[in-house]
C-alpha cells in the first residue's frame, strides 16, 4: 500500500506547512496528501439482513471477507443456515493510507464446492470521521446483476490515528524557510516518514508471543450419528491462523493429545474460536458445539488447564493453554544483517554452543534467510509483466516481502530471521503474482532442508511447481545462514514432528494412486522372505503352527461376516450420491495408507544408505550407546526399566503426548518423494538477464 501513496508535485509544497492537520473530530478528507501516518481501523460486523438464498433449501452459509489494497484483511466465522445472520464480530486493522477503499464480500459456504458469491460493497474511508464510532449499513450487489436486491451488512467502524505514527504536522518558520524553496529537503522528509511506514509493516508481520495449546480431550459430547456416537474433531481459529485436529472414530469421548503453537499478533491478547464437528462421509459434516479462549484474561509464561463447555451443543473440551513470549524473529533490510554485526553474531553462536545444552532445549538454533532477488519469472498477467512477492516459511512461522510491481526481474533485497525448533525443519521460500481481485497466482517455489545449507554462500535455485517435481520458469537467488547446537538437535529428534496447520487436504489423484502403488510394490518386495514364511504355514511344513494360523484366519473371516451384515443394513438406507462419496472417501484412505506403508520402508532404507548424514550418524552412536548399556547392565533390567516408565507415565504426567521415539526418528528421515522434492536443480546460465547484457555488450 505503501506505493499508493505518491507525492503530487511540488508545487503543492506551500500548502503543506501552512497547515496543522487536527486529529480530533475531523473528516479525513483535510488530510493532505503527504502525510503518510498509519491509522487503525476497528471494524464489529454485527449482523446481516435478508441475504441472498442460495442453498437449495432456500437458506445459506454466509461469511464475509474484508479486504483493503488487493489483500485479504479478515474473514468472518461461517453462520449455517441463516439468511439474518447475527456476526458480532471484531476486526482491527492498520491502514497506510485512506485512498484504498474497504471492500465486503459475502459469500455462501459449499462444503467441497466453490463458495457462491452474494454480493458486495466498499467503504469509503476518507468520509469517516476520526475517532468517532459510525453505524455503516452497507447494500449489498452483484456487478453482473445490479437490480438484484441481495441485503444489507450493518458494521460499526471506528477509524484512529496510530499512536506513535500519525502525529500533528506543524513547521516552524526556520523549517518554512530552509525548505519552501528546496524540493529535496522535502523529498527527504518524506523519505523518512516512508521508512517510518516501512517499519510498521515490519512490525504488523512479527507476531509479539507465542500460544501453545494441547488439546486434551472431549467430555460427554452430542451424539450425532444414528449408532448414539459421533466421529468428533475440532477447528481452531486465531485471527488468520487455522488448525484442525485429527478425527476420532465412533467416540463421545475423545481422546487427542494433540500440540500445536498460533502466533499471537496483539499486545492485549485476542480470541480462540473453537468449534467442534462430526465427520460424515458424502454429507456436510454436523455441528456439535462452540466455545471460546479471551487469551487477554491468561497470565504470560504459565501453563492454563481449561475446561470449556460448548455453547449450542453438549459437552465439554479440555485444553492447556500456554502464553509464552516471542521467539528471535525479524525482518531487515540488506543494510542490517544481523550476523554481519560481530557482537550479536558472538551472542547467537554462545547461544547455542556446546555448553548450553539443557537451557531452553526447544530453541535448538538460529536461521538467517537473504531474498535477494530473482530473474526471469513467469508473467501472470495480460500485460506481459507479474507483481511479485516472496513468501518465506518455516514449519508455521511465514513472513512476506513486499511487492515490487510490473517486473520480472524483482530485487527484494530482505533478511529473514528464524528460531530453528527443529533443524530436520525445510525452508521453502515461494513466489506469488499479488493480484487486486483474486487470490495471488503461483509463481514458484523451493523447499530446502536445513542440513543442506550451506552458510554464507549465495546460490540461484531454480523454482519449481506446486508439488516439486519438476521445474517452471524462474530462478531465486538467496543467500542463507544456519547457527545450530547438535546436541539439542538430536534430541528434539526423539520427539512428535511439528505438524503444519495449513497444509491442504489429501484429495483423490490417479496418478498419486498409482505412484503410492509402485512404492508400496517396491517395498512388499523386501519382504518376500517373510511371505514365504507365512505360505509355510498354509504348506503345514509344521502342523502346531499351521493349526494356529487355520484358527486365526477363521476367527477374523467370523467377525467380517458379521461386520458385512450390518453394512448391508446401513447401505440401504443410504441414497446412491452418499455411495460415490463413500467410494471415494475409501479410496483416499486406501492412497493414504499405501503413502504411509511406502514411506515408512523408504525412510528405513533411506537411513542406511546415508542420505541424511546426520541422522545416520545419530543412529549410529545411539546403537553404541545401547550397546555400551548392555555390556554392563543385564537386558531384564533395561526391559523393566522401560516397563516401570512406560506404566508410570500417565501418573506422573497426566497429559503427557504419547509418542514412539523410533517412530518420531522415521518421521525426519525424508521418503523418495521428498527426496525429489528436496533436489536441488541446476540454473540455466543462458536464461539469466544479466549474462544477456553482457553478452550483447560484448
Amino acid at each position: 500500500m505503501l506505493d499508493g501513496c505518491k507525492l503530487k508535485s511540488a508545487c503543492s509544497l506551500p500548502f503543506i506547512y501552512n497547515k496543522k492537520i487536527n486529529t480530533a473530530g475531523t473528516s479525513n478528507a483535510d488530510v493532505p496528501l503527504a502525510d503518510p501516518g498509519m491509522y487503525q481501523l476497528d471494524i464489529t460486523l454485527r449482523r446481516g439482513q435478508s441475504l441472498a438464498a442460495r442453498d437449495r433449501g432456500g437458506t445459506s452459509d454466509p461469511y464475509v471477507k474484508f479486504k483493503i489494497g488487493r489483500k485479504e484483511v479478515f474473514r468472518s466465522k461461517i453462520i449455517h443456515k441463516n439468511l439474518n445472520p447475527v456476526w458480532e464480530e471484531k476486526a482491527c486493522i492498520l491502514v497506510d493510507h485512506l485512498r484504498e477503499p474497504l471492500y465486503i464480500k459475502v459469500f455462501d459456504y459449499d462444503f467441497g464446492l466453490q463458495d457462491d458469491f452474494m454480493g458486495s460493497a466498499f467503504l469509503d474511508l476518507t468520509q469517516l470521521e476520526l475517532n468517532r464510532p459510525t453505524d455503516v449499513t452497507l447494500t449489498l450487489k452483484d456487478p453482473h446483476y445490479p437490480d438484484h436486491d441481495l441485503g444489507v451488512i450493518l458494521l460499526l467502524v471506528v477509524l484512529t490515528p496510530k499512536e506513535g505514527e500519525s502525529r500533528d504536522v506543524e513547521l516552524s518558520e526556520k523549517e518554512v524557510v530552509g525548505s519552501y524553496f528546496s524540493v529535496k529537503s522535502f523529498f527527504w522528509r518524506f523519505q523518512t516518514q516512508s521508512l517510518r511506514l516501512s517499519d510498521q509493516h515490519r512490525k504488523s508481520q512479527l507476531w509479539r508471543g507465542i500460544v501453545s495449546i494441547t488439546l486434551i480431550e472431549g467430555r460427554d459430547l452430542k451424539a450425532m450419528d444414528s449408532n448414539g456416537l459421533s466421529d468428533p474433531y475440532v477447528k481452531f481459529r486465531l485471527g488468520h491462523q487455522k488448525y484442525k485436529s485429527k478425527i476420532m472414530p465412533k467416540t463421545l469421548n475423545p481422546q487427542w493429545r494433540e500440540q500445536f503453537d498460533f502466533h499471537l499478533y496483539e499486545e492485549r491478547g485476542g480470541i480462540i474460536d473453537i468449534t467442534a464437528w462430526d465427520k460424515d462421509a458424502g454429507k456436510r459434516d454436523d455441528f456439535i458445539g462452540r466455545c471460546q479462549v479471551d487469551l487477554s484474561a491468561l497470565s504470560r509464561e504459565q501453563t492454563h488447564k481449561l475446561e470449556l463447555q460448548l455453547e449450542e451443543g453438549e459437552g465439554h473440551l479440555v485444553l492447556l493453554v500456554t502464553l509464552t513470549a516471542s521467539a528471535t524473529v525479524s525482518i531487515s533490510d540488506l543494510s542490517a544483517n544481523p550476523l554481519e554485526d560481530q557482537k550479536e553474531r558472538e551472542e547467537i553462536l554462545k547461544r547455542y554452543s556446546p555448553l548450553r545444552i539443557f537451557h531452553n532445549l526447544k530453541d535448538v538454533g538460529f536461521l538467517q534467510v537473504k531474498v535477494i532477488r530473482a530473474e526471469s519469472l513467469m508473467a501472470a498477467d495480460v500485460t506481459g509483466k507479474s507483481d511479485p512477492f516472496c513468501v518465506v516459511e518455516l514449519n508455521n512461522d511465514r513472513l512476506l516481502t513486499h511487492t515490487v510491481y510490473k517486473n520480472l526481474n524483482p530485487e527484494w533485497n530482505k533478511v529473514f530471521t528464524f528460531n530453528i525448533k527443529d533443524i530436520h525443519s525445510v525452508l521453502e521460500v515461494t513466489v506469488y503474482d499479488e493480484d487486486r481481485d483474486r487470490s495471488a497466482d503461483f509463481l514458484g517455489k523451493v523447499a530446502i532442508p536445513l542440513l543442506s545449507i550451506q552458510n554464507g554462500e549465495q546460490r540461484a535455485y531454480v523454482l519449481k511447481n506446486k508439488q516439486l517435481t519438476g521445474p517452471t520458469k524462474g530462478v531465486i537467488y538467496l543467500e542463507i545462514d544456519v547457527i545450530f547446537n547438535a546436541v539439542k538437535a538430536s534430541l528434539r529428534t526423539l520427539i512428535p514432528k511439528e505438524q503444519k496447520y495449513i497444509e491442504e487436504e489429501n484429495r483423490l489423484s490417479k496418478q498419486l494412486l498409482l505412484r503410492n502403488f509402485i512404492r508400496m510394490k517396491r517395498c512388499v518386495m523386501v519382504l518376500v522372505n517373510a511371505a514365504y514364511y507365512v505360505n509355510s504355514c498354509f504348506d503345514w511344513d509344521s502342523p502346531p503352527r499351521s493349526l494356529a494360523a487355520f484358527v486365526v484366519v477363521e476367527d477374523m473371516l467370523e467377525d467380517e461376516e458379521d461386520e458385512d451384515d450390518k453394512d448391508d443394513k446401513d447401505s440401504e438406507k443410504k441414497g446412491f450420491i452418499n455411495k460415490i462419496y463413500a467410494i471415494q472417501e475409501v479410496c483416499v484412505s486406501v492412497q493414504n495408507i499405501l503413502d504411509e506403508v511406502a514411506s515408512f520402508g523408504e525412510r528405513i532404507k533411506n537411513t542406511f544408505n546415508w542420505t541424511v548424514p546426520f541422522l545416520s550418524w545419530l543412529a549410529i552412536v545411539a546403537l553404541c550407546v545401547f550397546t555400551i548399556i548392555l555390556y554392563f547392565i543385564p537386558l531384564r533390567y533395561i526391559v523393566l526399566l522401560w516397563g516401570i516408565n512406560k506404566f508410570t507415565k500417565k501418573l506422573r504426567s497426566p497429559y503427557a503426548i504419547d509418542n514412539n521415539e523410533l517412530l518420531d526418528f522415521l518421521s525426519r528421515v525424508p521418503s523418495d518423494v521428498q527426496v525429489v522434492q528436496y533436489q536441488e536443480l541446476k540454473p540455466d546460465p543462458s536464461h539469466s538477464p544479466y549474462k544477456r547484457k553482457k553478452n550483447n555488450l560484448g
